[in-house]
């Protein structure tokens, strides 16, 4: 069934019903350390991004909200998959506003394969906001790109998301947890 929201509603972490939420992700939906660090602890095999997409865009009305951007604004838009044994375990989207990447921020413009987390976490100036959760459904973009790749499409698929701050200057990074994340057993 199509979802009638082109975006999923975004709640905080204190919002949801520790119930509503699979047990399996739990863990890796509310966890604030380093995401590509917990991945390459989990992955026994060969761990690595893979650049679906990079590209200057008008973000969603929810991103767009959240990072204090005007209507007509662009950002770069990234979205990667983080494998593990060539499996997609998470797809990652991340929203940096123009504003955001003067000075030695402008590297993150040139990432390619390399871990954004690898970079935000490096970062002595970094701050980061808090942890809102959704669901996401057949029909909603977001959804349909991160299990197109999939052999068995999931009925939904849970993510999360969080504003990082750089020096005052705000970037967003949404992470959908993917079915093979579920089976590789790792918790806090």
């Amino acid at each position: 069934m199509a979802s009638s929201f082109a975006e999923p509603r975004w709640r905080s972490q204190r919002q949801w019903r520790r119930g509503s939420v699979p047990e399996a992700l739990i863990h890796w939906l509310l966890d604030t350390s380093s995401l590509t660090l917990r991945l390459r602890q989990a992955c026994a095999g060969c761990f690595r991004v893979s650049v679906v997409s990079q590209s200057w865009q008008r973000p969603a009305l929810s991103e767009r909200r959240a990072l204090g951007m005007g209507d007509a604004e662009f950002a770069l838009v990234r979205q990667v998959r983080l494998l593990c044994d060539e499996q997609p375990w998470v797809f990652a989207r991340t929203v940096i506003p123009v504003s955001t990447l003067g000075g030695a921020r402008r590297r993150l413009i040139c990432l390619g394969s390399k871990p954004l987390g690898a970079a935000l976490f490096a970062d002595r100036s970094m701050r980061r906001g808090e942890v809102e959760i959704a669901a996401f459904e057949h029909g909603q973009p977001t959804f349909e790109r991160a299990v197109e790749t999939l052999d068995q499409r999931p009925v939904t698929v849970w993510g999360r998301r969080s504003v990082f701050c750089l020096n005052t200057k705000p970037l967003m990074v949404s992470e959908l947890f993917l079915p093979g994340i579920e089976r590789c057993g790792l918790a806090l």
